[in-house]
């Protein structure tokens, strides 16, 4: 199993040798350091912790510092743990863009791009009332349930809310393309989030 920290860099497109235009989200991937292991007999399950993005001693917390210099790791930004059946992973590892070679899919996970407060035609593909002269009900909820009994709206009712901002899975993303000397991998699609999100990409699970 492969896994690696990164960022969106930004969307372009190339073209196939076939002269189509496919669309293709370019993501900064690694390094990222192995900070822990966690094995079955000693904690209960087994589980990989990779680092991403080195940054100054003074930017993290003193317990996150002391859990580093355990390892003699290097000051990283975002610390991941994630379960593996069976431990493939050395301490102080780097792992790179080298897991992945062309024609690989993953899965890639990041918080999708936040919307804020949002209603129900853009947050549950609702329709809307009638454009008519007269109407009142243009974009308007209607009713959201019966009045003396249950004499309450349940829950789970599809309403205006927040939308967006949440952890979403892109699956069965191919890679068309790795730069290994710049850490870069371009894959086949879009992917969540807005440029610099911070992402998660795995390989495909068989």
């Amino acid at each position: 199993m492969s896994i690696l920290l990164g960022y969106k860099i930004g969307m372009t497109q190339i073209f196939t040798e076939n002269g189509d235009i496919k669309p293709v989200t370019i993501i900064k991937a690694g390094p990222c350091p192995v900070t822990q292991i966690k094995t079955l007999n000693i904690d209960g399950y087994n589980s990989v912790q990779i680092g991403f993005q080195e940054i100054q001693p003074n930017q993290i917390t003193k317990p996150e510092l002391g859990h580093l210099k355990k390892t003699n790791s290097s000051i990283l930004k975002y610390l991941k743990e994630y379960r593996v059946k069976d431990h493939i992973f050395k301490i102080g590892e780097n792992l790179n863009v080298n897991m992945f070679k062309l024609g690989d899919f993953v899965n890639i996970t990041g918080n999708s791009i936040g919307k804020g407060f949002s209603g129900n035609q853009k947050r549950n593909n609702f329709k809307r009332g009638p454009m008519t002269h007269g109407s009142k009900n243009h974009r308007a909820p209607g009713s959201i349930g019966q009045s003396t009994t249950p004499g309450r709206v349940f829950p789970g009712k599809r309403m205006a809310g927040r939308l967006g901002g949440t952890k979403t899975t892109i699956s069965n993303l191919q890679i068309l393309n790795i730069i290994f000397e710049d850490n870069l991998l371009i894959v086949n699609g879009s992917v969540p989030g807005k440029p610099g999100n911070l992402l998660t990409i795995q390989s495909k699970k068989n």
